[in-house]
């Protein structure tokens, strides 16, 4: 068993983790409902929340390297757990997901989904699923803020591989916006599943825009190429040794 007492700081920092997020959301329910700004101020402050705790509870420093995104952007991000969510959703100032539909039911998440614009969409054979989420982002651009995705569609752990997904580049064509592509290595320190937290520095890395106007081909692989090299780059930063590919 890795170290007893760091486990259990890990158990008691996601426990206080979840219960904050009940109580930042009920706090700010009432004025989220009337205003959205008060709904992005909610998710920022909870964000910034745990940002905190992880450093002062697990150790788990935390870190936001480039220029962020501000104006009406498509951002693709690497996503390994969590956390990477929780960086960029602290310093991006209206951010919004796509989001699989049955999420828009859940308590308290549902409601502040809504309102922070975010785009449910229902997710069935692979055309099928293209097709509502190009209608869907397209009724969700009436909210402006920065549409934020994951490329390869799920959380990827350091050193394993996954394909990035077209539906990305189809997106990009259809807004005719930049994307930020958005490199991270968190995924060293905070695993996809159980519960042990590394300490160290933990970090989302927001990489120079690709303009709008390329061929969905070409964007792919030069997002795929940027972010994965980046997130390499980042990872070996923290210390993390990938095994030969092949």
């Amino acid at each position: 068993m890795k170290n007893p007492l760091r486990w259990i700081l890990s158990l008691l920092f996601i426990v206080q983790m979840y219960l904050a997020m009940v109580v930042f959301a009920l706090v700010y329910a009432i004025p989220a409902l009337f205003s959205r700004n008060w709904a992005w101020a909610a998710v920022h402050a909870y964000c910034r929340w745990v940002r905190r705790t992880a450093a002062v509870m697990v150790g788990l420093r935390s870190e936001v390297r480039g220029e962020v995104p501000q104006d009406e952007v498509l951002i693709a991000s690497k996503h390994q757990s969590f956390f990477d969510i929780i960086l960029i959703v602290s310093v991006v100032p209206r951010p919004k997901f796509i989001m699989k539909k049955e999420l828009k039911w859940a308590p308290l998440l549902g409601f502040y989904a809504w309102r922070i614009g975010c785009i449910p969409v229902d997710r069935g054979k692979k055309g099928r699923a293209i097709a509502e989420m190009k209608r869907a982002v397209a009724e969700g651009a009436k909210v402006p803020g920065q549409l934020i995705i994951y490329p390869q569609g799920t959380r990827v752990a350091p050193g394993a591989d996954m394909p990035y997904k077209v539906g990305t580049g189809l997106l990009y064509q259809q807004m005719g916006k930049p994307c930020i592509p958005a490199a991270t290595n968190v995924g060293v320190f905070w695993p996809r599943h159980g519960i042990y937290r590394k300490p160290g520095l933990a970090v989302v890395e927001f990489l120079p825009e690709i303009a709008p106007g390329r061929a969905v081909g070409d964007f792919m692989a030069e997002l795929e190429r940027v972010v994965e090299s980046a997130s390499d780059r980042l990872m070996a930063e923290a210390g993390f040794v990938a095994r030969p590919k092949g």
